[in-house]
């Protein structure tokens, strides 16, 4: 116990949270105490910060496994994501990470920071680029910031919010950028 009377675990001798509740929920002096829920969710229209740069963590190491499945799954048949000894012969000496899923984890990681129950749609992709390959055994940092923002004149209680991805590897260098477009609720309009 410290000199407050509080264990460890912030505990009291009765065994009650600091700020008076017990595991169970119930205040000091045997009351039901309500607790608030907080449910995770993205950001609405009036919360998308322009002056802010949103970092999506944790990063996502990319296997050897997710890469020849997503390649096969959307029937890609590129040698460069799934022959490792042709591979070998082209400029980069090895297999290179499915673009395409490099994009899909960029903008993934974004969700529950962002949109996730948010988003009424994505509207487009505008300057998607791949600077620097991403290889098996490289983990994807990403990071956002809002570009742009505009209620919608057709479609009230949404916005559009601009988007800029960005994606680097472990080293920093940047493997991909991309720039989305989303429609999203406003605050007190969505369903």
């Amino acid at each position: 116990m410290d000199e407050g009377g509080m264990d460890e675990g912030g505990m009291d001798e009765g065994g009650m949270e600091e700020g008076g509740m017990d595991e169970g929920g119930m205040e000091e002096g045997g009351r039901t105490g309500e607790r608030r829920t907080i449910e995770q969710r993205g950001l609405y229209y009036e919360e998308f910060d322009l002056a802010a740069r949103y970092l999506h963590r944790p990063g996502r190491t990319v296997t050897e496994a997710d890469n020849v499945l997503f390649t096969t799954l959307t029937m890609n048949t590129q040698a460069l994501h799934l022959d490792a000894a042709w591979a070998a012969t082209q400029p980069f000496g090895r297999r290179l990470v499915n673009s395409m899923f490099t994009l899909s984890t960029l903008v993934g990681s974004s969700v529950a920071q962002l949109t996730q129950g948010t988003i009424v749609g994505n509207l487009g992709f505008a300057e998607v680029t791949f600077p620097h390959p991403l290889f098996h055994g490289d983990t994807l940092y990403s990071e956002t910031v809002v570009t742009g923002r505009r209620l919608s004149a057709s479609r009230p209680g949404q916005g559009l919010v601009t988007l800029s991805h960005t994606g680097r590897n472990q080293h920093g260098d940047v493997v991909a950028t991309a720039v989305r477009t989303v429609l999203v609720w406003c605050r007190g309009a969505a369903l």
